[in-house]
């Protein structure tokens, strides 16, 4: 059986597998995304399917820290989109 890539969440810090994850991505275009394939180009950062642990980011600006870069509220409520939907 072949091993699965382990993360660790931005907001809770818990590692978990890689396809457990929501992942966003920084593009050399200064581009944020949301990937929800795992294979977009780019810096990839990775958050647990809960709006506890978004909120966590936000508060902290963690995503603003890692990709070192402000970060729309646009961003955010389109993160929240996808963990209230899934």
């Amino acid at each position: 059986m072949k091993k699965q890539p382990q993360r660790t969440c931005m907001g809770c810090n818990e590692k978990k597998d890689k396809k457990d994850f929501i992942r966003i991505v920084k593009n050399k275009e200064n581009q944020i995304n949301i990937d929800k394939t795992g294979k977009l180009e780019g810096r990839g950062a990775y958050i647990c399917d809960d709006i506890k642990c978004l909120e966590k980011v936000i508060k902290s600006k963690r995503l603003e820290k890692v990709f070192d870069m402000k970060i729309s509220e646009e961003i955010y409520e389109n993160l929240r989109g996808v963990i209230i939907d899934q």
